[in-house]
């Protein structure tokens, strides 16, 4: 059986995306690349803003492992995206986010993704336990 599409009430965090004109295929819709674009935005600009990561200066940084993406409805531009982030899993060094994506003003995902991190040592890339202060936030988003 099928799994119905989520609701903006599933998920934790909301941030609404402009789409681009370079966002479209040839077909009118949105590309596939743009919908991974949108969840590793999301996810990150949360991270980011919740100072739970340091792209530049911090000592550990994410690194994608696995993704995947559930394609539901079409998203067209100009619409705006909002997107809706939750976290899935957190392990020792882990964290599986889930992404939905919705089109204008609808209730319902347009599509569905996720992606799991594997946190490393941003010198030497070698996994490293996620920091409480980074595991605490995450936890709000479970």
């Amino acid at each position: 059986m099928k799994t119905p599409p989520g609701t903006r009430a599933d998920y934790s965090v909301l941030s609404t995306h402009d789409t681009r004109w370079k966002d479209m295929d040839p077909y009118g819709h949105l590309n596939n690349v743009a919908y991974y674009e949108l969840f590793d935005t999301a996810v990150n600009a949360w991270l980011v803003n919740e100072r739970l990561l340091d792209i530049l200066h911090g000592d550990q940084i994410g690194v994608m492992v696995e993704s995947g993406c559930r394609f539901l409805s079409e998203i067209r531009f100009p619409a705006p995206v909002t997107a809706g982030i939750r976290v899935a899993r957190i392990g020792t060094s882990s964290v599986r986010y889930e992404v939905g994506l919705f089109a204008g003003e609808s209730d319902v995902a347009a599509a569905e993704g996720f992606f799991t991190h594997v946190y490393v040592d941003a010198e030497t890339r070698r996994p490293k336990p996620l920091s409480d202060r980074l595991r605490r936030g995450l936890a709000q988003l479970l």
